[in-house]
C-alpha cells in the first residue's frame, strides 16, 4: 500500500508536505521590511526633534533617547572603519538573498528576515548619510541603563542581534534552512539490515514452537 502511494505522488501516513517556499521566502521580505521600515522611520523621528538636543529620558535609569552619529559597526564597535563594514553589509545582503533560494523552513525565514532589514537598514545609513556615500555614519540613539555605559544602538542593531540569536538557537536545535532538521546520528544501512535479518530469523525459528504448543 506505502509503494503504491509513493508511485502515485500521495503522501505517505506521517510524513507532512513540504513547505511552500514562496509563501516562508515572502514571510521573509514580510519581515525585512517591518524591521526596514520602523529603523528608517525611528531615525528619521530622532534626528527630525531630538538631534542636537538634550537626552530624552524615556524610563529612568533604564531608557535614554539620545542621538549619535556612528562610523563604525553595530553598538559603535570599530569607529573609523566605515567603508569596511559597507563592503562587509553588502556581503551579509547578498549572502541571504542568496540563501533565500533554499528557504523551505518558517523559523529560518523569520531569522533572515530580521537579518536582512538590520543589515539593509544600516546599509542605508552608509551609503546615504553624511559624510559622503557609502562612508556614511549610521543614526544610533537607544541607550538602555546609562549607568553601565551599554553602548548606543538603534533597532537594525535590535533586528541585526535577535536574528543572530535566532540563528544560534536554530542552529543548535538542528533546524535546517532547507525545513529539515537534524537529530542524533542515524543507524548505518548495514546495522539496519542486520537486525531486521535477525528478527525474520527470531520469527521463524518461534512459528514451529507455536505450532508444537497449539497440537
Amino acid at each position: 500500500m506505502r509503494s503504491v502511494q509513493a508511485a502515485g505522488g500521495a503522501p505517505l501516513s506521517g510524513a507532512p508536505p513540504r513547505p511552500d517556499r514562496a509563501r516562508k521566502i515572502a514571510l521573509l521580505v514580510v519581515v525585512a521590511a517591518v524591521v526596514y521600515v520602523l529603523d528608517q522611520v525611528s531615525k528619521f523621528l530622532v534626528v527630525e526633534f531630538l538631534e542636537h538636543e538634550e537626552p530624552l529620558t524615556v524610563v529612568p535609569g533604564a531608557l535614554v533617547l539620545t542621538v549619535i552619529r556612528n562610523a563604525g559597526a553595530a553598538f559603535s564597535i570599530g569607529t573609523g572603519m566605515t567603508i569596511v563594514f559597507t563592503v562587509i553589509a553588502l556581503a551579509v545582503v547578498v549572502a541571504i538573498v542568496r540563501t533565500a533560494r533554499k528557504l523551505h523552513s518558517l523559523p529560518w525565514a523569520i531569522t533572515l528576515g530580521l537579518l536582512l532589514g538590520g543589515a539593509v537598514g544600516n546599509l542605508t545609513d552608509r551609503i546615504f548619510r553624511w559624510p559622503a556615500p557609502f562612508q556614511g555614519h549610521v543614526v544610533d540613539f537607544i541607550q538602555v541603563f546609562p549607568v553601565t555605559r551599554f553602548p548606543v544602538f538603534n533597532l537594525a542593531d535590535s533586528g541585526i542581534v535577535c536574528g543572530g540569536v535566532l540563528a544560534v538557537f536554530l542552529a543548535w536545535r538542528g533546524y535546517q534552512i532547507d525545513g529539515t532538521r537534524q537529530t542524533d546520528t542515524p543507524e548505518p544501512v548495514e546495522d539496519r539490515g542486520r537486525s531486521h535479518t535477525e528478527g525474520e530469523a527470531d520469527t521463524q525459528a518461534g512459528e514451529p514452537a507455536r505450532e508444537r504448543t497449539d497440537g
